[in-house]
């Protein structure tokens, strides 16, 4: 039905009120969503939850989606700016440092992930766990630019940047993770090469 129509066609088709158009738009992006959710939630329960909400705040706005840059690019702000103000008004977990079995959970995931089978990482795997590491500023510049794909120009539409200022956080943010996946995967980097 929605497999040959572009996003713009797809989006008119809504705002003229064939409803089921929508569900293309939701199938096209669902992963690029929950993905982006994922990345800043961190809990998979919790970012299901709010890319639902992300696509529901979509569909309530879409008429005002303009076409000046891609939608991606449209979904991308109404993402972040939805996981943001969920994080604001989630209450962090606080642990007792009493309990025991706070130490046991933080033991096993600093000195488990050493043990894993280094060879059954892929570099995906390593590149993924190497972004985890930077600052949310600079993994979400590396994101958007290499696993979404956005030009500097749409960066610095959804960061509320100029296009220099996205090119040099982009520099930036590269030479972090090189010096992450440097510091902390030097071993796998090694085994993948």
């Amino acid at each position: 039905m929605s497999a040959g129509l572009n996003d713009n066609e797809l989006i008119e088709k809504v705002i003229r009120g064939d409803h089921q158009a929508y569900a293309g738009l939701v199938q096209r992006y669902q992963s690029y969503v929950f993905t982006l959710t994922l990345r800043m939630i961190k809990n998979r329960e919790e970012a299901e939850e709010v890319a639902q909400d992300v696509f529901i705040k979509a569909y309530k706005y879409l008429a005002d989606f303009r076409g000046e840059a891609k939608f991606s690019t449209w979904l991308y702000t109404i993402v972040n700016n939805t996981c943001i103000s969920f994080l604001r008004k989630k209450k962090p977990t606080i642990h007792s440092l009493d309990d025991e079995r706070v130490f046991l959970a933080a033991d096993r995931s600093v000195n488990g992930n050493r043990q894993d089978s280094l060879e059954q990482k892929s570099v995906h795997a390593v590149l993924t766990e190497a972004i985890l590491r930077l600052g949310h500023d600079d993994a979400e510049i590396i994101t958007l630019f290499y696993k979404h794909e956005q030009t500097l120009d749409e960066i610095s539409r959804i960061l509320g940047v100029e296009v220099n200022t996205a090119k040099v956080r982009l520099h930036r943010a590269r030479i972090r993770l090189k010096e992450k996946m440097e510091t902390h995967y030097a071993t796998e980097i090694k085994d993948l090469i």
